[in-house]
């Protein structure tokens, strides 16, 4: 990377990002836009599986590892998770991506459909178009914030769906760094700002917004170069008005960072 100047957003995988770019010349720049914070429900977890076992659903979509981690970590301390696995034996699974799909199949959960690459809510749509919804209940562990497109796709076939909140995104109780990336985005000193989640976006623009700044800083992110790790990312971007000038293909860490080296190795 040339020595150039990388900010990233990514909280929880922030140090190895931190490394991966230093270790191709890069200078990190660490401005995590999240928290992860627990939706810890117990009595509604143990609802849950009781409502589950009076009339099962037709289909559970599991979207993110850590949400389906979570929610068996809640059926092991309810000690209810041979009850959830009996019930998961005789419904339909489907799974996002890879990282549920490790969750599950450490499980020992039968896996009936798979999202192809890149795991976007479309080709969970696609995993599942020839399933009959109509009347039928659909149960979607919820990330960080609600798939209203998964939700709404759902709703429109007949299903009624129920949500299983394991977690949600919140602003980092320290929100100086993503100040100070904005001071320093505007001033143009960052060569690009990788973006790794929908949620990054939302946040930084969020804080930006009460900050009084937010046509500022779409200004100077649209001056600079904006790196995307997929679809789904993107999408939440060109929404916030921001342009994408590198999407990672597939949409995974290494595969965008050896883009974004790519790009410098002939940039001027």
């Amino acid at each position: 990377m040339k020595g150039r100047t990388i900010a990233f957003l990514e909280s929880r995988l922030a140090d190895h990002v931190g490394e991966l770019i230093a270790r191709r010349g890069g200078i990190p720049i660490s401005a995590p836009a999240l928290r992860e914070e627990p939706v810890a429900d117990p009595q509604a977890s143990a609802q849950l599986i009781h409502d589950w076992a009076q009339r099962a659903p037709k289909l559970v979509i599991f979207q993110t590892g850590v949400g389906t981690r979570a929610l068996f970590a809640a059926t092991d301390t309810l000690q209810l998770t041979p009850t959830l696995s009996t019930l998961l034996a005789e419904t339909l699974v489907a799974a996002r991506g890879p990282k549920p799909t490790g969750v599950l199949r450490q499980r020992g959960v039968r896996i009936d459909f798979s999202a192809a690459d890149p795991y976007t809510t479309t080709e969970v749509l696609d995993a599942i178009a020839g399933v009959v919804l109509t009347n039928e209940t659909v149960v979607v562990q919820r990330y960080g914030d609600a798939n209203t497109q998964l939700n709404d796709a759902l709703a429109a076939r007949g299903a009624t769906v129920v949500e299983i909140p394991t977690y949600r995104w919140a602003l980092p109780d320290d929100t100086r760094p993503l100040i100070a990336l904005m001071d320093r985005v505007e001033r143009s000193e960052i060569d690009a700002v990788v973006f790794t989640s929908a949620s990054q976006v939302h946040n930084l623009m969020a804080v930006a917004q009460r900050e009084g700044r937010a046509p500022a800083v779409r200004t100077a992110l649209n001056a600079t170069r904006v790196v995307s790790i997929g679809p789904v990312c993107s999408a939440a971007l060109v929404e916030a008005g921001i342009d994408v000038t590198l999407e990672a293909s597939p949409p995974k860490l290494g595969p965008m960072l050896e883009a974004l080296d790519a790009m410098f190795a002939t940039a001027p």
